[in-house]
C-alpha cells in the first residue's frame, strides 16, 4: 500500500496562475502528474451584450406583471380598517387581502360602484364566507380600468369600506 506524504502533495503557486506539467515520483510505484489548468477565455461582444440587458429589461416588466400588493384587514391597534384603504394597481396585478385583526372579515364590492361589465359576485367574497383567523388571505386580480367600491360586511357600517382603481 502507498502511503502519501506532505511532501509529495504539490500545491499549485497562484501567483502566474501557470501549472508546469511536471511529474514526480512518490514511493516508488505512485505518479502524480500535474495537469495545466484550462483558461476560460470570455468574448463578448456588444451585440451581446445588448441582448442580455434587453432580455433583464424584459424579465423585469414580466416581473412587475407578478406582482402583488398586501392589503390588510383590521389595523395593527384593532381599528376596523382596509389598511390601506384606498391604492392603485395596475391591469392584472394581484390584490392579496391578509385578515390581521378584529376578525372575521370579508371583501365584498359594490354591485353600482364597479366599472360596467365587471360581475361582482366573481370578485367578492359571499357574505358567509369570512376570514376567521389572523394571516388567512382572499386573492383577486382586476383587468377592467376603473374604480371600484368594497367593503366588509360585517363592519361596513363602523366604516370599514375601501377604494381601488386599475388605472
Amino acid at each position: 500500500m502507498a502511503t502519501v506524504t506532505s511532501a509529495a502533495v504539490a500545491i499549485p503557486s497562484f501567483t502566474g496562475l501557470k501549472a508546469s506539467s511536471t511529474t514526480s515520483k512518490v514511493c516508488g510505484s505512485v505518479k502524480v502528474a500535474a495537469t495545466p489548468v484550462p483558461r476560460l477565455n470570455v468574448k463578448a461582444s456588444l451585440k451581446d451584450f445588448g441582448v442580455a440587458v434587453a432580455a433583464a429589461a424584459a424579465s423585469a416588466v414580466l416581473a412587475s406583471n407578478a406582482m402583488a400588493i398586501e392589503v390588510l384587514l383590521g389595523t395593527d391597534d384593532g381599528a376596523l380598517a382596509f389598511l390601506p384603504s384606498r391604492f392603485s394597481v395596475s391591469p392584472g396585478e394581484k390584490i392579496v387581502f391578509k385578515n390581521n385583526t378584529g376578525f372575521p372579515h370579508n371583501v365584498v364590492f359594490a354591485e353600482d360602484e364597479v366599472p360596467s361589465g365587471v360581475d361582482v359576485t366573481k370578485i367578492s367574497m359571499s357574505d358567509e364566507d369570512l376570514l376567521n383567523a389572523p394571516g388567512e388571505t382572499f386573492a383577486i386580480t382586476l383587468f377592467e380600468k376603473g374604480s371600484y367600491s368594497f367593503y366588509c360586511s360585517p363592519h361596513q357600517g363602523a366604516g370599514m369600506v375601501g377604494e381601488v382603481t386599475v388605472n
